[in-house]
């Protein structure tokens, strides 16, 4: 029918004209692929500037970070240190002991009349209450240490 005519079918494309038009679109994909690497290229020092001012940052703020987290595990440490049963212990104790030797003095006053009775008596009575409140104390804690 179409050599009848005379005509080729339109959708019939030469195999030069397909070959033509591949090579046209891939030097025109190469151009763009050029470009854009060129650009890519261009980019670079200045995300590397980037990436390295970000290093620092992180490994200052990592720095100060960790250096206040030992901080507060160092007082975290102290703090249960110093509120030990033991510690708490030892402190009662060592108050008990200073109580009894402040009252002795007292009564060493009273000995060398350096103090009046009555004024011995309010003193001595408030101390020794102090002193018995706190042995108790003590004693209960160590039993309930202990057991």
């Amino acid at each position: 029918y179409f050599s009848a005519i005379n005509l080729t079918p339109p959708f019939y494309i030469s195999p030069n004209q397909v070959r033509d038009e591949l090579r046209n679109e891939t030097l025109q994909l190469a151009k763009y692929t050029n470009s854009i690497a060129g650009e890519n290229l261009e980019k670079e020092p200045r995300i590397l500037e980037l990436r390295n001012q970000c290093r620092i940052i992180r490994t200052s703020e990592l720095a100060t970070a960790q250096e206040k987290l030992h901080e507060l595990e160092r007082k975290k440490e102290e703090t249960l240190k110093y509120y030990s049963p033991s510690s708490l212990l030892n402190r009662l104790e060592d108050t008990m002991n200073k109580t009894e030797e402040e009252s002795e003095a007292l009564h060493r006053q009273l000995l060398d009349r350096e103090i009046d009775l009555s004024a011995f008596v309010q003193k001595y009575k408030k101390m020794r209450y102090a002193y018995h409140k706190r042995a108790l104390t003590h004693l209960a804690a160590k039993t309930s240490a202990t057991a």
